[in-house]
């Protein structure tokens, strides 16, 4: 499946229906009151978030969703029905936007989570509600309102509670493999991911915790080079990050720093959350070779995902960081 993670819609609510003009006519009635019915309401366009959708590319195809509109009233006082509600499907983690101005319509996190993104307009009045002392037989009905319109942005950000960061071939998608059943493209050349993996890694006998891979991030990704940054919004929800740096890079602290920094000019927020920083490929190691120190005290850890070393003092401290950060949630799955 093609992983989509933005896409562009309109969205058409249902107008609704006109009320009636009408006057009660029978045998033996002449002259009968106003008997005009309600038009029905437009329908309403909402959003549900599915735990089953992972990508947005089905938004790629059909670009236009409109709800029903209102039926207008009849005579004898007999109301129209109400516009078809129309319920458009998102995967969890999907933030929604009014195109033209910007404003978040939604956030949708939840499975199951659901709300109305474009209202129906009101349904019109028929010609009784307008009778008063003076006016016994009105001749004025109310025209049904118009139901909500826009342009809508959305853009997927995934649900994570750890993200991986780290130059390509950095070792990102190996340690995902080798903790979880998840099976990104591992080669030896740059840009082997191209888009974020998702793994569940399990934590012992009952807890698990949900780890993002991201494609690997170069000096100047902010100016667009490599695939620029913006798969960075997939780790804008993790509780912790976690920095990978392997052991045969020509300058560990200025890659560090330059990590730091293109997260920075993404958003500064993300350099708020915990990280530890992961010394990958250790198995490739000289013997001389010492773990490093950093200015800002972030816990250097040093591990191997071909022959495992380290790996289960790193789930243990990712554990550690996420309940810290969380509050103590468990994330069990």
């Amino acid at each position: 499946m093609k992983f989509v993670d933005s896409a562009k819609i309109h969205v058409k609510a249902g107008d609704g229906g006109n009320g009636c003009m009408s006057f009660r006519r029978e045998k033996y009635v002449p002259k009968g009151g106003p008997d005009g019915g309600d038009g029905g309401r437009g329908g309403d366009v909402r959003m549900k978030a599915s735990a089953q959708l992972a990508t947005l590319l089905d938004f790629r195809y059909r670009r236009n969703y409109a709800a029903g509109r209102g039926v207008h009233g009849q005579g004898s006082k007999k109301d129209g029905r109400a516009g078809k509600d129309i319920t458009i499907r998102v995967p969890c983690g999907t933030v929604v936007r009014n195109a033209a101005t910007g404003e978040i319509l939604a956030d949708m996190v939840e499975d199951g989570q659901e709300v109305v993104i474009a209202e129906g307009g009101r349904g019109g009045r028929g010609n009784p509600h307008f009778t008063t002392s003076t006016c016994q037989a009105p001749r004025t009905a109310e025209p049904g309102g118009k139901g909500g319109e826009m342009d809508v942005e959305m853009e997927l950000k995934l649900i994570a509670d750890v993200g991986l960061v780290g130059f390509p071939n950095a070792g990102k998608s190996t340690l995902i493999s080798a903790l979880s059943a998840a099976r990104p493209k591992v080669a030896d050349y740059p840009f082997t991911t191209l888009v974020p993996n998702l793994g569940i890694v399990r934590y012992r006998e009952y807890d698990s915790f949900v780890m993002a891979d991201i494609p690997g991030i170069i000096e100047g990704a902010a100016e667009g080079r490599g695939l620029g940054l913006r798969f960075l919004r997939h780790i804008q929800r993790t509780e912790a990050l976690a920095v990978l740096i392997s052991v045969d890079s020509p300058d560990i602290r200025a890659e560090y720093a330059m990590l730091l920094g293109e997260m920075r000019r993404f958003d500064p927020e993300l350099l708020q959350k915990p990280r530890i920083v992961v010394m990958t490929k250790m198995d490739i190691a000289p013997e001389e070779f010492a773990l490093p120190a950093f200015e800002d005290g972030a816990e250097v850890l040093a591990i191997s995902s071909v022959t495992g070393r380290g790996l289960v003092e790193l789930k243990d401290v990712l554990w550690k960081v996420i309940k810290s950060a969380d509050g103590g949630r468990k994330t069990g799955l």
